[in-house]
């Protein structure tokens, strides 16, 4: 008897975007982990060799890089399963990020090399609500909206 397979591939436009995001989300996560020097320098932010007592850079890189590394599987595992309502909820709290994000830049409290972590977040929330519309299913059906009432 064969084993139940854990993931399948996405079935909607939208599964696959949430697919990619999590891919991507997941591997600069690692990429953090093994390596935060070089998830530094593609941020923009310096890489220093020794660093002074009290310095937690590498503590947050690794904390942060976690979270990117969870959150991938998280993505993946919703596309896998077309969990939509995961989709949705997801679309303005990727709008907030990019919005935060970019002002850090435009504030010069981060590097502008920084901007693509905000275009990243930003782009795929739109092409994320884009294929919802595309598909009907950006807005919750109405039956499930009055049975949550």
């Amino acid at each position: 008897m064969p084993l139940p397979r854990l993931l399948r591939l996405p079935r909607s436009f939208s599964g696959w975007t949430m697919a990619v995001f999590g891919v991507l989300a997941f591997v600069l996560g690692l990429v953090g982990l093994m390596a935060p020097g070089v998830l530094l320098t593609m941020l923009g932010f310096e890489v220093v060799q020794e660093r002074p007592p009290g310095d937690y850079t590498l503590v947050y890189m690794a904390a942060s890089s976690m979270a990117a590394v969870n959150m991938g599987v998280y993505y993946v595992f919703a596309a896998s399963a077309d969990y939509t309502p995961f989709f949705r909820w997801t679309v303005p709290f990727r709008l907030v990020t990019f919005t935060v994000f970019t002002t850090l830049v435009v504030t010069g409290a981060a590097p502008r090399e920084f901007f693509g972590v905000g275009l990243w977040e930003g782009l795929g929330a739109l092409v994320t609500g884009f294929a919802l519309w595309r598909e009907g299913r950006l807005l919750p059906p109405r039956h499930a909206a009055a049975e949550a009432s």
